[in-house]
């Protein structure tokens, strides 16, 4: 058995002698197996990456292994050029023609070249014509092209579509898998939500969860029907207004609808599901190699897709019993932008970290493929078992890889030469590349075998459309019988023949050059117009047919600007109106066509396919147009102006648009501080009053003091002489000296008690002063609040009108709107507004 039949194992390449620069006789032989740990291909511009990927992506198919591709730039949809023949003419549709330019060759002679080149590619590494027929027959081959009808359409809007599970039992899953459908969504329409803070994310995942616990049917036009009108009035403790206003919510529901009325969005929901089961095996149970080519699409969609894509892999992941056999691979080539380090969460990183961590239990294997390692988030490299890496120049990204390899290799109790390491990372040749399998000990070094897919380079939409010729009707079963064929023509002919009975063309009329016409787009899809219709006329309906019809209407844009810097006003109103031709349009009255149009709506060619009615005169003339701009710019003068509040006590203007709920807040804020500082500075000069006053009392209190004691001194003094004269007098020594000191004594004890009363006198006086000082600030705070309070009365309302020089209008004439217009079965025929042209415009 050669090298590369052995079962349950991948035939990479051979070993390399990295010192003599030789490619050895020992096969690298890699176990499927070892795919659950998942792995990392690593390797510059040039190393052999994508050649890697693909050799890696046969021998896995070769070993009945489905696998699903995400292939961002078309490169892996070279596993669908195999030429068991190897002869020129299998190449030569296939082979770069500018490249044979270059060389100065034919396309045959390249073509002849190149098959030459695989020849003896493939016998030098034992793989034969025979080896070839086998891998195609091993698998059913579909490049997918998810929005296009290129390949194989994809339907991703059935992720809408209410899940059979109950939600005691499976409620986590559910909320992460509608928490992937939100992420994407939003995503595609340019919103950058957290799960947790961003207000769209949390109320577009209550909406639908609320559905799908009811069991209620949902898609993508009833999500943005019931986003305007949600059947709950609160989230969390904050009421749904406060939460996420109407307004806010009219915004992202435009937004999503302008998605779904975009052309060719349809696609998106036409083809094969996201079945994983049906995405990994074909009818005859063969492995699919599933190519999801998103070369297509532009950034946002392609997170879209990818993120749902990886929440039907995380659905399918979570009902699989365990094992520790590989059942799928799942490779992401170019994962750059979509795996990010910390901070970075696109809505693809949760789901596909939650892959990698929880995928090896139920078979799943995971393989990245990037250039640069900073690519790649942390948690990634961390939970790869498997590393591949090449040539590698920047000194960032070597060290980082030989961080994560040393961590790996520790891991798994081997040691690592890490000098040497890097300086082989840096000199590899192309197709060399360094293995590490953490189940398999110390890394080595290999060399690619060849890949047996023509790798031509990325493939074009032309070429996958080329290369799917064929495989697309067999596998669709969706060819259509001559009698059907017959029966549509009939059909379009005879709409035909209604339309120009009707007057409509199927191009608009010619006008003459001055006479200014824009197409406005639909925003409104046919399934949503119709349902709407519906809950008109309160019943179900079925359509017949239905067409696209433009109507022309006269359209008038206009910017007023109301500035007056006296009362701080410099607002700007953009002005739509949209009127439909008919009687007495020369006085037109502006005031029945608000409307809701923006510059981006406005296209100067025809948007997508439909019939157009024909132009009124008055809008084909430019003299009555320029004659209706002149008019509207009378409108705008007369008509537009700006209203805001005003209080001429406190001299505060409010803003353009402010409520007078909110104006009084701010009154109220300035009323408190014009109080304040009159409050503080009555207060300070009663404070220096009532200081003087308090100071006067200190003064007289220690006065009291010193006259009390002065007063207790005298009396003990009269009292001793008292004594003293009573001794004398019994000893028979009285005399006139004694008398008078006696006498003195008391005139001075007498002094003493009328200095203490009158100190009392006093401050009882100052006590009251303060008193009365306190009643009468009392009084005058009150009267001072009062007065502020009385100032939050006198508001008025006040107009700001804009100057002649200060209207301009932008557009005025011809705008081709749509409308739906329907067959339905019972014969009649109903007209649809296919866009919103009522609006919140002044």
């Amino acid at each position: 058995m050669s090298a590369s039949k052995k079962s349950g194992e991948l035939y990479l390449g051979r070993e390399y002698d990295l010192k003599k620069g030789e490619v050895t006789d020992q096969p690298v032989l890699y176990k499927a197996r070892h795919l659950t740990t998942h792995g990392v291909i690593l390797g510059m511009t040039g190393s052999g990456k994508t050649g890697l990927g693909i050799i890696m992506l046969e021998e896995a198919l070769l070993q009945g292994i489905p696998v699903l591709i995400l292939d961002p730039k078309g490169d892996i949809a070279n596993l669908m050029l195999t030429f068991p023949q190897l002869r020129p003419e299998d190449f030569a549709p296939w082979v770069d023609v500018e490249g044979a330019r270059q060389r100065g060759m034919s396309v045959e002679d390249y073509a002849t070249q190149q098959a030459s080149k695989w020849q003896e590619g493939l016998a030098g590494w034992d793989i034969t014509g025979e080896r070839i027929e086998e891998l195609r027959q091993a698998a059913q081959f579909t490049i997918f092209t998810p929005g296009s009808k290129t390949g194989q359409p994809v339907d991703v809007l059935h992720f809408f579509d209410t899940p059979d599970a109950d939600w005691d039992e499976h409620e986590e899953s559910l909320r992460e898998r509608i928490g992937g459908i939100v992420s994407a969504l939003l995503g595609l329409v340019g919103v950058e939500a957290d799960q947790l803070q961003s207000p769209e994310h949390i109320l577009l995942a209550r909406i639908i969860e609320h559905v799908w616990r009811a069991g209620e049917t949902l898609d993508l036009p009833k999500l943005i029907r019931l986003l305007q009108k949600p059947p709950f009035q609160q989230v969390g403790v904050f009421e749904l207004e406060t939460f996420f206003p109407e307004q806010d919510r009219f915004n992202l529901g435009r937004a999503l609808n302008n998605l779904i009325a975009a052309p060719g969005f349809e696609n998106w929901q036409q083809g094969m599901g996201l079945d994983v089961e049906t995405l990994m095996y074909a009818d005859d149970g063969r492995p699919r190699a599933s190519i999801f080519y998103l070369a297509h699409l532009d950034d946002a969609q392609r997170a879209f897709f990818i993120t749902l894509l990886l929440e039907a892999v995380r659905d399918w992941l979570r009902v699989q019993s365990g094992t520790t056999d590989l059942r799928v691979v799942l490779y992401f080539d170019e994962v750059f932008g979509f795996f990010p380090p910390y901070p970075a969460n696109p809505p693809t990183k949760t789901p596909l970290l939650a892959l990698i961590k929880q995928g090896r239990s139920a078979g799943l294997g995971v393989v990245l493929s990037t250039q640069n390692p900073a690519d790649l988030d942390y948690k990634g490299l961390t939970n790869a078992g498997t590393w591949a890496i090449g040539s590698l120049r920047a000194e960032r990204d070597k060290q980082r890889v030989l961080e994560g390899l040393e961590g790996a290799v520790a891991e798994a109790g081997s040691d690592m030469d890490r000098r040497t390491l890097d300086r082989a990372l840096g000199a590899l040749k192309p197709r060399v590349f360094l293995l590490h399998d953490i189940r398999e000990g110390a890394p080595v070094f290999f060399h690619t075998r060849w890949a047996m897919s023509y790798l031509r380079g990325p493939l074009t939409r032309k070429q996958v459309q080329a290369v799917m010729k064929g495989r697309k009707e067999r596998e669709q079963d969706a060819g259509e019988k001559e009698p059907e064929v017959a029966e549509r023509k009939l059909a379009v002919a005879e709409a035909r023949e209604v339309d120009a009975l009707a007057g409509l063309a199927s191009e608009p009329p010619t006008l003459p050059p001055e006479v200014p016409q824009v197409f406005l787009p639909p925003t409104v899809t046919f399934e949503w117009a119709l349902r709407a219709y519906e809950e008109r006329s309160g019943k179900p309906v079925l359509a017949k047919g239905r067409q696209l019809a433009y109507t022309p209407h006269l359209l008038a844009m206009g910017d007023v600007r109301m500035l007056d810097r006296t009362r701080g006003v410099d607002h700007q109103e953009t002005v739509v109106r949209l009127v439909q031709p008919g009687e007495g349009l020369a006085i037109v009255d502006w005031d029945e066509g608000r409307a809701v149009v923006s510059d981006d709506d406005l296209s100067p060619k025809p948007v997508g396919e439909g019939v157009y009615a024909p132009v009124d005169s008055v809008l084909a003339r430019s003299r009555d147009l320029k004659r209706m701009e002149k008019d509207f710019a009378d409108y705008l003068y007369h008509n537009v102006s700006a209203t805001i509040w005003h209080n001429s006590v406190l001299k505060v203007y409010g803003t353009v648009g402010e409520s007078r709920r909110d104006f009084l807040v701010r009154c109220q804020g300035e009323a408190r501080n014009q109080r304040d500082a009159e409050l503080k500075k009555a207060r300070d000069t009663m404070d220096k009053q009532i200081a003087r006053v308090q100071e006067k009392l200190r003064r007289e209190k220690r006065e009291l003091t010193s006259d009390q004691e002065e007063l207790d001194a005298r009396k003990r003094e009269e009292l001793f002489s008292l004594g003293e004269s009573a001794f004398n007098l019994l000893a028979g020594r009285r005399s006139s000296a004694m008398v008078s000191r006696a006498s003195r004594k008391r005139t001075l004890t007498t002094k003493a008690k009328a200095d203490v009363e009158e100190s009392l006198s006093t401050i009882e006086d100052l006590e009251a002063q303060l008193e009365a000082l306190t009643e009468e600030w009392d009084a005058q705070a009150e009267d001072i609040n009062a007065r502020w309070a009385d100032t939050l009365e006198e508001v008025e309302e006040r107009e700001v009108s804009p100057r002649r020089t200060d209207v301009m209008v932008v557009y005025c004439g011809l705008a081709w709107v749509p409308t739906w217009q329907v067959t339905l079965e019972d014969g009649r025929s109903v007209d649809l507004p296919a866009r919103e042209t009522e609006g919140d415009n002044p």
